[in-house]
């Protein structure tokens, strides 16, 4: 197989497969690792080591895409009690710990992967552990880590416990999508400072797939999963169709960003392998089945040059097909026989379902919420407003300032700042109420609200002081 390499080649290739050597995209240099050491090779020649990165227990690499210069994103695990630590750099600037472009360290990684974004720009870092020694998941526990080139770190916080499934780079390099949590799975795509922008509420997915020119995105619940799909417009935040594709163990956008292949392939699965050609929209447009006995291992699209195919406006009605689509039917929760007969309550659902809602700074109007979101909107309007024609003084004393939520003008002691301070607190003790209400309702209140509601004596006390004031 290695007939006609050179010798040096020749000896160093079992080397090679052994070491994990990767190429940069334009392949002027390779990398392995040796030891406490990666070695960088350029040009394909092997005789001569062009630059050395020296790091105590390296275990891992990955070089970024794209064009020179390259990037390199290496992680060191932790031991003794010390953390790990992923440490980004541009080669071949390898002097120390000071030419690193950023560092992030952290506990809990028994593993980790790092996906850089196209433009090379950034990385994110999912660490696991394999155990989770608070029992919470069979699964171990994950964790999400954000790596700049300028510097900038951050971990990113996740609104729900649980595994994290999938995490994807949008195509621009601007956003991402993360798939987690406990089933009903969440999915939320995030900015370049970790904030959420749009939140996808809850669904039977643990897969997200942006088409190549990033104006779509997919998420799917393939495996153990029933095959759901959910095709969103990334521009409108709007669901364009929702279908079906059971049994599925392989996905792939075509380069055109039009058309999507599923397929059932072996040795994942043995029985009933073959693929589907879909368009976004929903409609299955090809269909072939694999011949009895025998079973289809793999499918891609032939590739293409980037840009090659422009973004085109997207379209929400479904393409013609003879084969038509496989919309996802309404699935029902288990009732056992003694309730179904019964009208569903609050309190029987399995689940408590989180319907999608725009997180971007402004977006509560109306054009910004899902019909899901605006219907339960209208509802809790209609049910607020029966409740004040019964009791027309529940306005009334809704609009009365209590003494623990409002700043009296009686109270004032005659400083602003200690006024402004007493008007912070109070503020902060409504937000509490309010949360309690909610609690009270069996809304799950998450990490950070109950943070809030455990400072609720702190600031009782801290009102008190500032009153004596007065």
């Amino acid at each position: 197989m290695l007939e006609g390499f050179p010798m040096c080649v020749q000896e160093l290739f079992p080397r090679l497969l052994i070491m994990c050597p990767s190429w940069s995209d334009d392949e002027k240099i390779a990398v392995r690792s040796v030891n406490n050491e990666l070695h960088f090779f350029e040009n394909n020649d092997f005789n001569t080591i062009a630059n050395k990165l020296h790091l105590q227990k390296v275990s891992e690499f990955v070089l970024s895409p794209g064009s020179q210069p390259s990037k390199v994103a290496v992680y060191v695990p932790g031991s003794k009690g010390a953390p790990s630590f992923v440490r980004l750099y541009q080669y071949p600037n390898f002097g120390g710990p000071t030419c690193a472009l950023a560092n992030k360290s952290f506990f809990k990684a028994d593993r980790v992967t790092m996906l850089w974004n196209k433009k090379a720009t950034a990385v994110l870092v999912q660490a696991s552990i394999e155990v989770d020694k608070t029992g919470a998941s069979y699964y171990g526990e994950q964790t999400l880590h954000y790596l700049a080139t300028n510097g900038e770190t951050s971990a990113v916080q996740l609104q729900k416990n649980g595994p994290i499934y999938d995490v994807a780079w949008s195509p621009s390099s601007a956003e991402f999508c993360v798939v987690y949590g406990f089933m009903p799975a969440k999915a939320t795509v995030y900015n370049l400072k970790c904030d959420p922008v749009f939140d996808f509420g809850t669904g039977p997915r643990n897969a997200v797939y942006y088409s190549p020119q990033g104006h779509i995105l997919v998420l799917a619940g393939f495996g153990n999963l029933r095959g759901q799909m959910e095709v969103w417009d990334v521009k409108k935040w709007k669901q364009v169709s929702k279908p079906q594709a059971p049994d599925s163990t392989h996905f792939a956008w075509c380069p055109d960003g039009e058309h999507v292949v599923t397929s059932t392939c072996a040795p994942r699965l043995r029985v009933s392998n073959g693929y589907k050609i879909w368009h976004y929209t929903g409609t299955v447009l090809y269909k072939q089945d694999t011949p009895t006995g025998t079973e289809l291992w793999e499918t891609v699209w032939q590739p293409f040059p980037d840009g090659m195919f422009p973004e085109r406006t997207v379209k929400y009605q479904a393409a013609p097909s003879e084969l038509g689509s496989t919309e996802a039917k309404p699935a029902q929760a288990y009732r056992p026989p003694a309730l179904r007969n019964k009208p569903v309550t609050a309190s029987s659902k399995l689940h408590e379902e989180e319907p999608p809602q725009n997180m971007r700074p402004g977006a509560t109007g109306d054009k910004q919420l899902s019909k899901t979101a605006l219907k339960n909107q209208k509802k809790r309007e209609a049910k607020k407003a029966a409740k004040q024609e019964i009791n027309p003084d529940a306005l009334e004393s809704q609009s009365d300032p209590s003494p623990a939520s409002s700043a009296q003008p009686e109270l004032s002691c005659g400083d602003p700042e200690t006024d402004k301070k007493i008007k912070n607190v109070k503020k902060k003790l409504k937000a509490i109420d309010e949360l309690k209400a909610l609690q009270a309702t069996g809304k799950s209140i998450q990490k950070n609200q109950l943070e809030k509601m455990e400072k609720e004596a702190q600031l009782m006390k801290e009102l008190e002081d500032l009153q004596l004031v007065v």
